[in-house]
């Protein structure tokens, strides 16, 4: 095994499949369903349910090809504009937006959706309503000024990014600077959902071992009030799964607006 702790995932990227089936699959000895799984479903659902967030579009910023985390989402957003870091993760995310033959399975994401649900016919194709929304899929350059250069994206209502700063910060500085990028993609009063893994310095996918950023609930805060945000709601749980994958301790959502 490489015992390098140091590659970055926008930077040497990884295997996306196996990425998929290490930490998101229905596989009986899959670890993590309740942290990366349940977790975030539940709390996206809890807060788009309110019904003050919504618009025409919401861009989507986060690790390898997951779609789970934007079920509630489609229901709010007429479309979703996903950007990624490297080639794979976009051929990945491609095959299960136009349904070929090998997509990574993501039914039993949608089944925990509908456990949540009164109405369970309300999501009975969630993954339908996904792939409807998701409007386009482009690659992203963190170290140009505009990320998505020479494309202009609109700005955005929404913007929703999971487990991506702590894995392409190497430091304090790096966060801040990433997430004032991210906030750029928001129009005035628009809304950011992120979830992270506290307290995480690394992840394995396959041999390879990749950095994680450490960071806690306290640094979260005081970065994003001082890039103009007010924190509408947080919650953090704590770790219940047992792997020597990665060695997060904990889990959080923190759903929050900019200053107009």
């Amino acid at each position: 095994m490489d015992s390098s702790p140091h590659k970055l995932y926008h930077v040497h990227g990884f295997d996306s499949r196996q990425f998929l089936e290490h930490y998101f699959s229905d596989k009986s000895d899959m670890a993590f369903g309740d942290d990366v799984l349940k977790f975030p479903i539940e709390k996206l659902r809890q807060v788009f349910a309110v019904g003050h967030i919504n618009g025409d579009i919401l861009i989507d910023l986060s690790i390898g090809s997951l779609i789970h985390h934007l079920y509630s989402a489609s229901e709010f957003f007429k479309n979703i504009i996903v950007l990624k870091a490297n080639n794979r993760c976009i051929m990945e995310l491609k095959r299960w937006v136009d349904e070929r033959t090998g997509a990574f399975y993501w039914g039993h994401t949608s089944t925990l959706l509908q456990e949540k649900e009164e109405n369970s016919d309300q999501c009975q194709d969630q993954e339908a309503k996904v792939r409807s929304a998701i409007q386009h899929v482009v690659k992203y350059d963190l170290e140009k000024e505009n990320m998505t250069d020479p494309l202009v994206l609109p700005p955005a209502d929404c913007v929703i990014s999971v487990w991506l700063l702590e894995v392409i910060s190497k430091d304090q500085d790096d966060y801040i600077r990433y997430l004032r990028k991210i906030s750029r993609l928001l129009k005035p009063g628009g809304h950011l959902m992120m979830i992270g893994a506290l307290d995480i310095t690394y992840y394995l996918v396959g041999k390879d071992k990749f950095q994680g950023f450490t960071y806690d609930e306290n640094f979260v805060r005081k970065v994003l009030a001082g890039e103009g945000f007010i924190i509408d709601y947080c919650n953090v749980k704590e770790r219940t799964a047992v792997s020597d994958l990665t060695d997060y301790k904990a889990t959080i959502f923190i759903a929050a607006h900019k200053e107009k």
